[in-house]
């Protein structure tokens, strides 16, 4: 069957925004993402819906959802675009300078330890890429959310991802202001966590994060209760400096309190160490030269690792 005269008039960028359109279901976010104005995203559907012939999309003033046409559509048109875009960026490869957009997906704290010692010069060096960062908490699915690669704890990796790893093992530390501890005493295990003031982190997800302990095989994920409850790690060690409470925060984020006496250590012999970052990114699709260049630069910073921070959920 010729459907050739369906797509007369449709070009690539448009059929680019609808799917930017089905992702969100939200025509601000979707040209946010494209960075382009709400009106285009709405005339561009518009016009798409003309040549189709056909309603994509149901629209009111507060949402916007598919019909069963724009459904379908959306779930044929995602693959073959996938693979249009990993075609158009081999053949940009082949001019040898790395260049282009990677956008990449993490955790604030993974983005401020891993690239930050980097980024300046990377971005120096390759005058022709454009990094598209976007931080978050929450476990995205790369592929889906249109993401060259994603940056998280070793263990949060997807299993059919390739994964490079960026930083050694880390720990976390229990801490808390010497008056509080003077107030309040010491916990001597996990489960005495459970008498005690605890600054709670909260993941993007919404999730509250269960502090996890381990000594000589034996587990314990504790579900710690407290005054305040924060999605800033930073912020949960000034707190703790503060006196509120105990903070379970990654350990390079509290040495310098701890050297000082700020901060003081608790259930040392229980906070074990666990896997690093790792970049990663979809075996499936074309890696392109920047993309390639952006992993060498963090593989050489590989020689000076920093700590990684709170695992995601």
């Amino acid at each position: 069957m010729n459907n050739a005269h369906q797509l007369k008039g449709v070009d690539f960028f448009t059929l680019t925004v609808f799917l930017a359109a089905a992702k969100h279901l939200n025509f601000r976010a979707a040209a946010l993402e494209l960075d382009i104005t709400p009106s285009a995203v709405s005339h561009s559907m518009k016009t798409l819906e003309q040549r189709l012939g056909v309603r994509l999309f149901n629209r009111t003033t507060r949402s916007v959802s598919f019909t069963e046409a724009g459904e379908r559509l959306a779930k044929k048109l995602s693959p073959a675009m996938s693979t249009i875009a990993d075609a158009m960026q081999e053949a940009d490869d082949n001019r040898g300078v790395p260049s282009g957009t990677i956008r990449i997906n993490a955790s604030e704290g993974a983005i401020r330890m891993v690239f930050r010692p980097v980024l300046a010069r990377f971005l120096c060096e390759h005058p022709s890429i454009h990094l598209d960062v976007v931080t978050d908490g929450k476990l995205s699915d790369i592929t889906a959310d249109g993401f060259d690669a994603g940056i998280r704890l070793a263990e949060a990796v997807p299993q059919d991802m390739i994964a490079i790893r960026l930083t050694e093992d880390i720990r976390f530390a229990a801490v808390g202001s010497p008056g509080y501890f003077a107030a309040r005493g010491r916990p001597q295990s996990p489960r005495d966590l459970h008498q005690h003031d605890c600054i709670r982190f909260r993941f993007d997800s919404g999730a509250i994060y269960r502090w996890e302990f381990e000594r000589r095989g034996c587990k314990e994920s504790i579900n710690v209760n407290g005054p305040l409850t924060l999605t800033d790690q930073p912020f949960m060690v000034e707190a703790a400096m503060d006196g509120i409470g105990i903070a379970f925060v990654p350990e390079h984020l509290v040495l310098d309190a701890l050297a000082d006496g700020r901060l003081e250590r608790v259930l040392d012999d229980w906070c074990p160490s666990m896997p690093g970052l790792c970049l990663y990114y979809s075996g499936h699709r074309h890696v392109s030269v920047a993309l390639r260049a952006l992993i060498n630069a963090l593989r050489r910073a590989e020689s000076n690792p920093v700590p990684s921070p709170v695992k995601n959920s």
